[in-house]
């Protein structure tokens, strides 16, 4: 990254350069603008997905903007493909700095007691599971480096539920839960671990909500900002928490709602 002034103290402290990230969940949304956003400021991303084809195309889309990623399928249910997302990582680049677990699901939509058993075990395998596993995976390899930042991606569901996606926001309840844990318990090893709980965005994700009219001007008519976000605004939130910037936070749960939690 270059700086305009000599002495950039400040902005030297967003420099990524030399740094290694992987986002899952990256070929598109959020994840893609946050894998996006880190590249920009000098990371190498490991951009991943469950499809090969989509995240070689989001990859091959930073390259021809002189940004260095890469692309590794990897279906984050699967302790495999954890596994071999993290080996593929280190062969290439042979270090991990940054963790976005930000792939996710909701498979459901409706009251609770109508969500059947085996989806209840898929939501918390990606949701939370997953996260877990994949932190434990890394967090070695952090601790040999002196540190490195670990970024959940969680839903201000898991602060304040919402009706229809009752289980979801249990997961992502505990998913924050998790950030915290893993933040008192790393913090001495120079590991810092953080949430990001992203409102209404506008994503194929949550498509099923803002492409309805009525329950899209209820969202928006309800939040302080009067209006759902695009998937870049969750990427400076990233950056600061990945950077040298917030190197004093861990364990933060951070809304990026448009107001949700006040209104």
């Amino acid at each position: 990254m270059n700086t305009n002034t000599k002495n950039a103290r400040i902005t030297k402290q967003f420099d990524l350069t030399g740094k290694v990230a992987i986002v899952t969940g990256a070929s598109k949304g959020i994840g893609e603008s946050i894998a996006r956003g880190l590249a920009e400021f000098g990371a190498k991303v490991v951009v991943s997905s469950r499809n090969q084809a989509a995240v070689d195309e989001v990859a091959a889309g930073f390259k021809a903007d002189g940004l260095a990623a890469i692309g590794v399928a990897c279906h984050v249910g699967n302790d495999e493909q954890l596994q071999q997302l993290l080996d593929k990582t280190m062969a290439a680049y042979g270090r991990i700095d940054i963790v976005v677990n930000n792939a996710a699901t909701n498979p459901t939509y409706g009251p609770i007691d109508k969500v059947a058993s085996g989806v209840f075990d898929k939501i918390m395998a990606v949701n939370v599971k997953s996260p877990f596993t994949f932190s434990n995976m890394v967090y070695p390899i952090m601790k040999a480096q002196g540190g490195g930042s670990i970024i959940h991606i969680s839903s201000v569901s898991g602060n304040k539920p919402d009706v229809g996606i009752g289980i979801y926001s249990v997961s992502k309840a505990a998913l924050s839960m998790l950030t915290q844990s893993q933040a008192k318990e790393w913090g001495k090893d120079g590991i810092r671990v953080n949430a990001i709980c992203p409102g209404l965005i506008k994503t194929k994700f949550s498509q099923a909500l803002w492409q309805n009219e009525k329950i899209l001007n209820s969202v928006e008519n309800h939040l302080p900002l009067r209006r759902m976000a695009v998937p870049d605004e969750m990427a400076g939130l990233a950056l600061f928490l990945a950077s040298e910037a917030g190197s004093y936070c861990t364990g933060g749960i951070y809304d990026a709602d448009g107001g949700h939690m006040i209104a």
